[in-house]
């Protein structure tokens, strides 16, 4: 941990850390948000510092998304992060379901996705990184979903401070099928699907999306402390919009042109990491 990112945090953002961390280890719901919502970006990601700390299972990602233009003036960055942890990081393979948890009383969504995976250690020193030198840190490049959930039904709706609070709303990544050249794609369409009901379609923009999300996510984890490594898997931002699930209904994202993920919501049980398994 940066021992930067946490001097001076408040009393309450060790509070919040342990609420959240505890709700997601026992696979439970959070009646209401666990005390004073974070009103600044460094308040809302010393909260997640100390939640990362607490949290018993290795980071192997992150989270990139984008802040509403609702939200712009009083958290002034374009994106926000948050961890991806082992355990919560799935391989769909074709013509697989792959089962994710969600927390029952939670906030639940499936958010189709383009996943990088970056191909080398980020130097610790190099804090400022453009989409052209984010583009050469790409190991491949991989259809996806985010599983966007949280012990708090209404975390999206309190906005970028309670979301960054709560590992940016995440819990899990699927990472689908490599698209090996990818540098001759300017866009992809994708579509979702819920029980078979269309539910969202939208356009990655392959340069401006998911390599200015990679780019963010290099530049904001060396600023807090924490480069981004060899083999981490970056989720790059919602296509299709958010999308809710609840345990029992399936999800189908389709990537025009480059394939598929199948997703199943499970309810959620205790948290065990990969390493107590």
């Amino acid at each position: 941990m940066s021992s930067a990112v946490l001097h001076g945090a408040p009393a309450g953002a060790e509070m919040i850390a342990e609420q959240f961390v505890r709700a997601r280890l026992a696979g439970q719901s959070l009646p209401q948000y666990p005390g004073a919502l974070p009103t600044t970006l460094a308040e809302a990601y010393r909260c997640q510092e100390f939640a990362i700390e607490r949290f018993p299972d290795r980071i192997v990602g992150w989270k990139v998304a984008r802040i509403g233009a609702a939200f712009a003036q009083q958290f002034p960055e374009e994106r926000l992060v948050g961890p991806v942890f082992e355990r919560n990081l799935h391989t769909a393979r074709v013509g697989q379901v792959v089962e994710f948890p969600v927390i029952e009383g939670g906030f639940g969504a499936v958010e189709a996705e383009i996943v990088l995976c970056v191909d080398e250690d980020a130097p610790a020193d190099k804090k400022s990184w453009s989409i052209d030198e984010a583009a050469e840190m790409v190991r491949s490049f991989h259809l996806g979903v985010e599983t966007a959930v949280s012990p708090l039904a209404t975390l999206n709706d309190l906005g970028p401070g309670a979301v960054i609070s709560d590992f940016g709303n995440n819990w899990g990544v699927i990472v689908g099928a490599s698209i090996g050249e990818w540098r001759s794609i300017d866009e992809i369409v994708a579509l979702t699907f819920i029980e078979d009901g269309f539910v969202g379609r939208g356009t990655a923009f392959i340069r401006q999306g998911a390599l200015g999300a990679l780019a963010f996510a290099l530049s904001k984890c060396a600023e807090r402390g924490r480069p981004l490594r060899a083999g981490d898997f970056i989720s790059t931002g919602a296509i299709t919009g958010v999308h809710d699930i609840r345990a029992g209904q399936h999800s189908r994202l389709v990537f025009e042109g480059c394939g598929e993920v199948e997703c199943r919501a499970v309810r959620a049980g205790p948290y065990l990491s990969r390493a107590a398994l």
